[in-house]
């Protein structure tokens, strides 16, 4: 079977450096960091205090009506403001789509963690009846997907992907198979989190996986870094439009890029730790290339995972030397999340928009607060300034808690 082509049509985010991809682009780029202390939680008595918080956001500006926003959670509201974004971004007029053959593919790693301390605190202490009947709806992690597919009133293929920290990139990849195999000619991908609550922030804390740099959260998540100490949460959506080369082409629709190839594969290693030597996540780059029928040669930029934290980075690190050989010294490879956080499953799909931008725009974001580069981390991670440069071919992994690993090929058309 030959394999219809898939590109991107439309871009949308909700983060802490703006609610447009122009907007996160323009801070990405200055260098500029979207973490700061969190406001809307209470966290005086954490050992960890600050974030990537979303401030102001409001999902009525959306056009969700109040009423229905009560009834859904805060990482559902951010998939349909992102997909919102996406789709007037896209310019696609679903009244003249076959609406069967659009479809929505956008997953959660946690989906409505801040709904389930809600109303176990009420089931807790005002009782079984005062429970919303909405919870379930609210919390569950398909909860985006199926809303998205309603305010759009598409009814095609509609699935949600919970793969931890590789949600985005894996629903992305799910989403143009869709299409490929002819499934689909119109697909809204990506991921949303709002992990950044009492429970989230608490379940991390405990697991000495974040950064304590409250005296300076600007400066915390430092990708690559010899002194990171860990991941800075935060919160947010990345959604894409995905459509058939041709139906694009017919419609005169702006196209980013091409999503060329999509790889997948296991650590079986550890529930939270990384194989350190890096093979799943190298396994899952070779796939990818594969894929898109591409060499390691024609790869000019990737767009790191880059956490911040000591085992992830290096072990990506060691993983795309492993892929690379000698060429992983010569491919400038950056991580935005010195910038904007770790927003869990909506980084994959931040991300997505950030690499389909840097082969549009031919300019390559920076990892900011790369300022003692660790002797084992020893690439060219882009540090601190953006790079202008030629980008035709782009590479996005992501990686996740179950050890889960994604890789995604990007292509200039």
């Amino acid at each position: 079977m030959i394999k219809r082509r898939v590109v991107i049509t439309g871009l949308g985010v909700i983060t802490s450096l703006g609610e447009s991809h122009d907007l996160l682009w323009e801070a990405l780029c200055a260098g500029k960091s979207g973490i700061t202390p969190v406001r809307r939680f209470d966290f005086s008595k954490f050992p960890v205090r600050f974030g990537g918080e979303c401030f102001d956001f409001d999902v009525t500006r959306y056009g969700v009506d109040f009423r229905e926003a009560k009834r859904l959670d805060r990482f559902g509201q951010f998939g349909i403001a992102a997909s919102v974004n996406a789709v007037k971004d896209s310019g696609i007029d679903f009244e003249k789509e076959d609406r069967d053959r659009c479809g929505v593919v956008i997953g959660s790693g946690i989906g409505g963690i801040e709904t389930l301390e809600e109303q176990n605190k009420i089931l807790n202490t005002r009782g079984v009846e005062r429970v919303s009947p909405f919870t379930v709806p609210r919390l569950m992690v398909n909860a985006a997907s199926g809303n998205v597919s309603i305010v759009f009133g598409i009814h095609g293929p509609n699935t949600a992907v919970a793969t931890a920290c590789a949600t985005g990139a894996n629903a992305i990849g799910d989403a143009g198979r869709f299409i490929q195999h002819d499934y689909a000619d119109v697909m809204i991908a990506g991921g949303s989190e709002a992990a950044l609550c009492g429970l989230g922030m608490g379940s991390f804390c405990a697991a000495r996986a974040l950064s304590k740099r409250n005296d300076d959260p600007a400066r915390a998540s430092r990708p690559f870094d010899r002194d990171r100490d860990g991941f800075v949460m935060a919160e947010g959506a990345g959604v894409i439009v995905l459509e058939e080369y041709e139906h694009a082409k017919r419609r005169g629709a702006r196209i980013y890029a091409e999503l060329l190839g999509y790889g997948m594969s296991a650590d079986a290693h550890h529930i939270t730790a990384p194989d350190e030597q890096g093979r799943g996540a190298s396994k899952a780059m070779e796939l990818a290339l594969a894929d898109a029928g591409v060499t390691i040669d024609n790869i000019d930029y990737i767009n790191a995972h880059g956490t911040s934290t000591p085992l992830g980075d290096l072990a990506e690190t060691k993983a795309v030397k492993k892929t690379f050989g000698a060429r992983a010294k010569h491919v400038p490879m950056s991580s935005t999340k010195g910038a904007t956080g770790h927003s869990l499953g909506a980084s994959g799909g931040v991300e997505t928009v950030v690499t389909a931008l840097a082969i549009h725009n031919n300019l390559v974001p920076p990892t900011i607060n790369l300022e003692n580069p660790d002797p084992e981390c020893d690439l060219d991670y882009v540090p601190n300034k953006a790079r202008d440069m030629r980008v035709n071919t782009a590479m996005k992994n992501n990686f996740g808690f179950g050890g889960h690993n994604v890789s995604l090929i990007l292509r200039r058309v």
